[in-house]
């Protein structure tokens, strides 16, 4: 062996020691997380009354006016700085640490879903809205309830160890994570555009999801995590006629199947997806007044999910040449619009690497995995453009219940183990603080 071999063997184990000796130290204990625990364990009891109060008067996207109203009151009364109205109900607040060093941000949704709930609990939403038009049951089916409790459970603890917070931390309720209503702006890229990211900017952002998955487990994806999202709108315009004479009109509603039918083979024959996944699905379609009129037109909307940027642009070119040359088949003219969207979820590979110890510190080793890429979207992924994110998932099933025998999130069914939400705070406090000792000046 050459001089030169030599070298770079020897260098070769020194980095090789030294990442295996940096990777069992950021294992190790550090001097905050028995307190962490020990202040996470004597609020839980309010954390779960907040989560039951949220989930029992759930809000819309971009009607959270009580959800935000009492978010801000319970931080205000921790001594925090708090900014009210930000990308209309959302609630920023800030803690200073009693340290020097940098800025952190933490991030948890608001909004809930137009869904009647089913769970039969004690605190049920009974509440009804109107939603696009249509009476609908709302629900916080998707969990933002617990989030809400969770991150305002985070603050007060890290609030009670401002003394130890060596930087700062933002604490960030965003309103319409699951999107505004059409025609409206709102959720994470508004409340980018609104300054959330300044005065301070944070040099990192954490957020945090609860899944129908194992208990207490705390699962992620490195780099590409979720799925971009668009939403599609096709309108079929046909002519209105009688329906006992369809050769006087051009039928849309006909003419809108077959738009469905043929959009199902654009992932199927036309997309490479050996290069990444993709999903095309319709969800909604409307049309018509009664059985004897073949209406004018017939609306349809439905969401694409991709992880390519060109795979989603070859794909929405193939949505638009096939919902017109179909239409246009039949007689009937069809028109597309995509809207809002939200880019993939990425979390950032050095950012993943570096926080991976603390994950199996809090939550044990056993119980942090990776998880192939998720095709749902989160406009987590907003903010993740702009700085480096880190986003994960919670299990919040209950202890031995397997994920086949549990409702999904978005389900009218979908049920949260309380007992998990001491895993998901600690572990968003135990990120903070060790994000900002490591940058600690």
């Amino acid at each position: 062996m050459n001089r030169l071999a030599l070298a770079q063997t020897v260098a070769l184990c020194l980095f090789a020691t030294a990442a295996f000796s940096d990777a069992h130290a950021a294992d190790a204990a550090r001097p905050y997380d028995a307190e962490i625990t020990r202040r996470v364990a004597a609020i839980e009891k309010d954390v779960i009354a907040w989560r039951r109060d949220f989930h029992e008067h759930p809000e819309l996207s971009n009607r959270e006016t009580r959800t935000g109203g009492v978010i801000a009151e319970k931080l205000k009364a921790m001594g925090l700085e708090v900014r009210t109205g930000v990308a209309k109900t959302g609630v920023v607040a800030i803690l200073r640490g009693g340290k020097p060093g940098h800025v952190v941000a933490l991030r948890s949704d608001m909004d809930a879903l137009p869904v009647t709930e089913a769970t039969g609990l004690p605190f049920a939403s009974k509440l009804r809205a109107t939603y696009n038009g249509q009476d609908v049951g709302v629900m916080h089916a998707c969990g933002h309830d617990a989030h809400m409790a969770m991150l305002l459970g985070v603050a007060q603890v890290l609030t009670q160890m401002k003394s130890q917070v060596p930087g700062t931390i933002k604490f960030i309720f965003q309103p319409a994570e699951e999107g505004p209503p059409s025609g409206e702006e709102g959720g994470a890229s508004l409340m980018i555009q609104e300054g959330v990211l300044r005065d301070p900017k944070p040099d990192a952002i954490f957020g945090m999801h609860v899944v129908n998955w194992a208990a207490g487990s705390i699962t992620y994806h490195p780099e590409g995590a979720m799925a971009a999202s668009d939403v599609i709108h096709i309108t079929i315009h046909g002519r209105q006629t009688h329906g006992g004479r369809p050769w006087e009109g051009i039928d849309p509603v006909v003419a809108s199947a077959q738009v469905i039918l043929g959009l199902q083979t654009i992932v199927s024959r036309q997309s490479d997806i050996t290069i990444a996944p993709a999903v095309l699905t319709i969800a909604r379609v409307s049309g018509g007044v009664r059985n004897n009129v073949i209406p004018d037109s017939v609306q349809m909307e439905g969401t694409l999910r991709t992880f390519d940027p060109q795979m989603r642009d070859t794909i929405m070119a193939h949505i638009r040449r096939t919902a017109e040359d179909i239409a246009s088949a039949s007689g009937a003219r069809a028109t597309i619009v995509f809207d809002g969207g939200n880019p993939v979820v990425w979390n950032d590979a050095a950012l993943t690497t570096r926080m991976e110890p603390t994950l199996r510190r809090v939550a044990g080793a056993a119980n942090v995995a990776i998880t192939p890429p998720k095709t749902w979207a989160e406009d987590f992924a907003c903010y993740a453009k702009q700085i480096p994110g880190l986003f994960v998932d919670l299990g919040v099933n209950a202890p031995g219940v397997a994920q086949e025998d549990t409702a999904p999130n978005h389900s009218p069914h979908f049920m949260v183990d309380e007992a998990q939400l001491k895993v998901g705070m600690r572990t968003m406090a135990t990120l903070a603080m060790d994000y900002l000792s490591g940058h600690a000046k």
